[in-house]
C-alpha cells in the first residue's frame, strides 16, 4: 500500500506493471526466453503466493468479495506475462523483424 500511495499508481496498475516487471526479471535470472514456461510458472507461483499471504492478512466481511478480488489481481498480474508468452513462443515475427522487412521510418 505504500507504493500505491506514493506513486499515486492504483493497485490494479501496479499489478499489471510489477508483475510484467518480475516475468522479465524471471526470464534474465532463470536464462530463459519470454517464449519458456519457466518465469511465466515462476511469476504466477510468486503472484498465488502474494494473493494467498493477502487473503490471509485480509479480513473482508464478505468472502466472495475477497476471493473475487484475489482472483482478479492474479488475473491482471499474468495478462501481459500470459500475451508476451504467446506472441513470443507461436508469433515470435511480431516481436522481431524478419530480414527484408524493416521499413524506413
Amino acid at each position: 500500500m505504500f507504493i500505491e500511495h506514493a506513486s499515486g499508481i492504483s493497485m490494479d496498475a501496479l499489478h499489471i506493471l510489477i508483475g510484467f516487471a518480475l516475468f522479465v526479471v524471471a526470464s534474465r535470472l532463470l536464462r530463459r526466453s519470454l517464449g519458456s514456461f519457466l518465469p511465466w510458472s515462476a511469476l504466477l507461483l510468486f503472484e498465488l503466493a502474494n494473493e494467498a499471504y493477502d487473503f490471509g492478512v485480509e479480513l473482508w466481511p464478505n468472502l466472495v468479495s475477497q476471493f473475487g478480488e484475489c482472483a482478479k489481481d492474479v488475473l491482471l498480474t499474468m495478462a501481459l506475462p500470459s500475451l508476451v508468452l504467446a506472441i513470443a513462443r507461436w508469433r515470435p515475427g511480431w516481436l522481431i523483424s524478419q530480414a527484408g522487412d524493416a521499413r524506413p521510418d
